[in-house]
């Protein structure tokens, strides 16, 4: 019979604590990296939309590869946690080079730019997979697994945050002391906050689910992925945030052309983190509502408020900020759903293929997101020139003032809708898990007498 591993309060904190030291790096990249290669470094936007797109390419490969190698081995920490040791050290010290102004012909300033942004994402990569694979093995209850997921989605969402709203004061204050606008400065000041948040996070969590008996080869891996169709459904669902990723990069325009106040942009970080801490009450929703069907009313309440804030305008800047709160809460939730969703389809797979793979099955969260935003930086640029937008006007016409508008209500909306409409087809719910969870711990018992 399973055995319901309850998680304890401080392994949680230590949970959220790696998720938000890790997440200064990614909201710091995220965020700033583009504008540090074009207005500090001094590269082409077309030289550093090339090296977003090279990296990505590459994130398809290594991914999934760095996944498969890390589900075939063990050490005395267990399948995961001894990543979570290493990768810090990692992150931190590419995030602090991609910040760091070189002084060199532009030949080399973009190859720099390039080697240490891939360089950045293949690291983060070594981190995030095993973070994220990590409540898979904390607990195999499905209910402490959303707990867990909670606590480290709360904890990327407000170090995301976090980069959003200190950076830039940081990057200001250290400006008068260097010729990069303080930018390595300050990102050597996120990271030195960060990386004892991490170190910690790999000192106090825990792993309890034992790993599969059967020896995991990389072929096993992928076999178990194709495996894995309910992981699929999920991440689709996961990907059409992209037309939220959308919005996030048209908001500095809209606040500026719209609203006449850019700095009204950090109203979205503390947005942020209030979401964050609403989604606290996520795990008492689930016990009493299905994921899946908790994930479809989030995303219906998302595309009602996107509706109301279209006709009721944004002249007035309160009620404005009041729905676009209510959308950052739900949004938040839904992805808090999908990772605890994906952990489960871990159990799901093992059934079938005899072989756990935790990491690659969060590998394909890892790419997905990071393919969610890559596609949305993208359109971002289609979509402003759909609009008629005039690059550095002093004002805009009227027609691309409702355009900024319509891609802030109105186009997250349509990938809400996409999202309940992937999610509907999505059959692996928490009653379904119960059982295979009781099938799989049979199936060891007999395994080891």
């Amino acid at each position: 019979m399973a055995t319901t591993m309850k998680i304890p309060s401080r392994e949680l904190w230590s949970y959220f604590g790696y998720g938000l030291g890790q997440c200064f790096s990614f909201g710091l990249v995220g965020s700033f990296i583009n504008y540090f290669y074009t207005d500090v470094l001094g590269i082409s936007a077309l030289a550093a939309s090339t090296i977003f797109l090279i990296a990505r390419a590459w994130d398809a490969v290594h991914d999934p590869l760095f996944a498969s190698i890390m589900d075939t081995i063990n050490s005395r920490f267990g399948k995961f946690r001894h990543f979570l040791l290493i990768a810090p050290l990692l992150i931190t010290a590419v995030t602090l080079l991609s910040f760091y102004k070189i002084d060199a012909d532009m030949s080399t300033k973009i190859l720099y730019a390039g080697v240490t942004y891939i360089l950045w994402g293949t690291l983060y990569a070594i981190s995030d997979i095993p973070f994220w694979s990590m409540s898979s093995v904390m607990t195999n209850d499905s209910g402490q697994r959303t707990r867990a997921v909670t606590a480290a989605m709360l904890g990327v969402n407000a170090g995301i945050a976090c980069a959003n709203i200190f950076f830039p004061k940081l990057a200001a204050f250290f400006a008068q002391y260097s010729n990069d606008r303080g930018y390595f400065m300050a990102a050597l000041v996120m990271m030195v906050v960060g990386l004892p948040l991490m170190l910690n996070g790999f000192l106090q969590i825990k792993e309890r689910v034992p790993p599969s008996p059967e020896k995991v080869t990389m072929r096993d891996t992928f076999h178990n992925l194709r495996q894995n169709k309910p992981l699929f459904i999920v991440l689709l669902s996961f990907f059409f945030c992209v037309f939220h990723n959308v919005a996030n990069g048209i908001y500095i325009y809209f606040f500026i052309y719209n609203l006449g106040d850019g700095s009204l942009q950090m109203a979205i970080g503390i947005m942020g983190i209030v979401a964050a801490v609403v989604c606290l009450v996520a795990p008492l929703l689930t016990r009493r509502i299905q994921k899946r069907k908790l994930f479809m009313i989030l995303c219906g309440l998302d595309i009602a408020v996107r509706v109301v804030m279209w006709f009721v305008g944004y002249q007035h800047i309160a009620p404005l900020f009041i729905l676009l709160g209510l959308s950052t809460v739900f949004v938040m939730m839904t992805n808090i759903l999908t990772s605890s969703m994906i952990a489960d389809t871990i159990e799901y797979a093992e059934y079938h293929t005899h072989k756990r793979c935790a990491a690659i099955t969060f590998s394909g969260q890892t790419f997905t997101g990071k393919m969610s935003v890559a596609v949305g930086g993208g359109l971002i640029g289609v979509f402003l020139t759909l609009i008629g937008y005039v690059p550095q006007a002093q004002a805009q016409s009227e027609s691309v003032l409702n355009g900024l508008f319509f891609g802030i209500c109105l186009l997250p909306a349509i990938g809400s809708l996409i999202r309940m409409g992937f999610m509907s087809r999505f059959t692996f719910t928490e009653e379904k898990h119960a059982e295979i969870c009781r099938l799989l711990a049979e199936r060891r018992e007999v395994a080891v007498s």
